[in-house]
């Protein structure tokens, strides 16, 4: 296939999957997607490899792969819908909820449209289904393995009652399920008429190709960096029911134009909740090789054929039922990715001005509910520096990609008042280009209501990197009372929770 030719066809891919995600965001019912845009979409080919994916949240798409791959498995069929939320069997954590279609042409399964959206609450042991005490995954919500949602065009509505009746929320649950699926269906509808202006033979050699040429430019770019093995050790600062440190150990090899990233050596799984599926294990890794490569290099399955994951089945980025996940796929994810990035550092150079200097590295998952209503957000922070200047502020950083929600909504919304939202100046890491600065969250409940914070970095600062300081640690309070990174509380009516997110790490030495 020519260039041209190539090009067109994979931006009109990837246009697809964008309008996905806009279709989902402006139809879905919660503010989590419809302000937040927790959500996200994917277009795969018949072996369950992505091919374009709209620029949405890493966590997602980075392990989208191994739901549809479950399912193809399964043998769908034409006007099915299918979903998914196990995270043994292809989900992430039970809050996002995948669901996935495939696409036909004249009948025959060609792909699939993939879409996953965090939603605010699918029962559980806690208002949200984020509780930071769980100790098995049949506490944090209703469990539900690759089943048939819709079947030839009609809604499977028992399923969808059993879903909904398991919410706190239920009829948001209805909403936001049917926003995913219309936004399936929009992708079977475009890819239809993308093959009748091109031609159905150039379309299907076109998902072949966006593979093959994103792991040639992937191979390129590692190929450049020096053959070697690369060590380093990090933390997770507790895991909701022991709040001691909990070892992270990586070692990153490149050789020739290949990248493995080995954990062996990393701590077995905890009882916690900060356990790791295998999938968001791969998912970090993922997304830390593609801070690596140019910007026109198309994010796909073949962008990331050169990668290889290594882990220890039992261990805490490769957990197994019945454990508890629900902070491994936001947390641990997280510290994987700096973890794997801190080693790539090492293989570029310090100096160089491919990566910057490590973010906050967490996603200071903030929930708060009741018995008819459930908030949650992700507070942005601030982001590393580099060597083209210093870190944004109050951004989210790594592996999510969401946006905050607007006081205006929250306050609509919830019975909930947002007392104070402003940067926390001079918390960036200090250096010849400052780090940036995390921000300040206080919310007053204005009914009784049960908290969840799963945090992390507020032992452990984010590190500057070629002479520049670390970022400050973040904060958590209830009423002035310090709360642990990862805890539970119920809240009397007029409490204030507080969070002071983390600074960015600083690169270079200070002027």
């Amino acid at each position: 296939m020519d260039a041209v030719t190539l090009s067109v066809v994979s931006s009109a891919l990837g246009g697809i999957a964008e309008e996905m995600g806009t279709l989902l965001v402006r139809s879905a019912y919660s503010s989590n997607i419809k302000e937040r845009r927790d959500c996200s979409a994917a277009i795969f080919d018949v072996d369950a490899r992505m091919i374009a994916q709209a620029a949405h949240v890493p966590v997602h798409l980075g392990a989208m792969y191994e739901s549809v791959r479950v399912v193809a498995e399964r043998g769908p069929l034409p006007g099915d819908v299918w979903v998914l939320n196990d995270p043994f069997s292809g989900g992430n954590h039970l809050p996002d909820v995948t669901l996935i279609s495939p696409l036909a042409f004249d009948g025959e399964v060609v792909g699939y449209a993939a879409t996953r959206a965090h939603h605010s609450d699918m029962g559980g042991m806690r208002p949200g289904s984020m509780p930071a005490d769980s100790t098995e995954i049949f506490a944090e919500g209703l469990i539900i393995p690759p089943v048939r949602l819709v079947r030839a065009g009609r809604w499977e509505e028992d399923l969808l009652d059993l879903i909904c009746a398991n919410s706190r929320t239920p009829d948001l649950r209805r909403g936001d399920l049917r926003a995913q699926a219309a936004a399936n269906g929009l992708a079977a509808t475009r890819l239809v008429e993308l093959a009748r202006r091109h031609g159905t033979g150039l379309v299907l050699e076109s998902f072949a190709e966006v593979l093959r040429y994103g792991e040639r430019r992937s191979r390129a770019v590692i190929a450049r960096l020096p053959d070697g093995v690369h060590r380093v050790e990090s933390e997770l600062e507790g895991d909701g029911v022991d709040d001691r440190d909990i070892a992270l150990r990586v070692a990153v090899t490149i050789e020739g134009d290949g990248i493995t990233v080995d954990f062996t050596g990393t701590s077995p799984a905890v009882r916690g909740n900060v356990n790791c599926p295998r999938a968001v294990t791969r998912s970090a890794c993922c997304f830390a090789l593609r801070v690596l490569l140019p910007d026109d290099v198309p994010t796909g399955d073949g962008t990331y054929a050169p990668l290889t994951v290594v882990t220890e089945p039992g261990s805490l980025v490769d957990a197994q039922r019945p454990s508890a996940v629900v902070a491994g796929n936001v947390e641990t994810s997280q510290r994987i990715a700096d973890t794997v990035l801190a080693a790539l550092r090492l293989a570029v150079g310090a100096g160089s001005d491919v990566l910057a200097a490590p973010g906050q590295g967490t996603m200071n998952n903030l929930v708060i509910g009741g018995a008819t209503w459930t908030y949650y957000e992700t507070l942005g922070g601030g982001q590393g520096a580099s060597a083209r200047g210093r870190g944004p502020s109050g951004v989210h950083v790594g592996m999510t990609n969401t946006l905050n929600t607007p006081i205006e909504a929250l306050e609509l919304e919830y019975p909930m008042r947002v007392e104070r939202y402003e940067l926390a100046d001079g918390t960036g890491g200090p250096g010849r280009h400052p780090g940036g600065d995390g921000l300040v969250r206080s919310v007053r409940v204005l009914e009784p209501a049960t908290l969840s914070v799963l945090t992390d970095r507020r032992r452990h600062a984010p590190g500057g990197v070629a002479g520049g300081g670390p970022g400050a640690v973040g904060h958590n309070d209830v009423d002035g009372v310090p709360l642990p990174p990862k805890a539970t509380r119920q809240l009397p009516a007029g409490s204030v929770v507080t969070l002071r997110t983390p600074g960015g790490g600083g690169w270079g030495p200070p002027p």
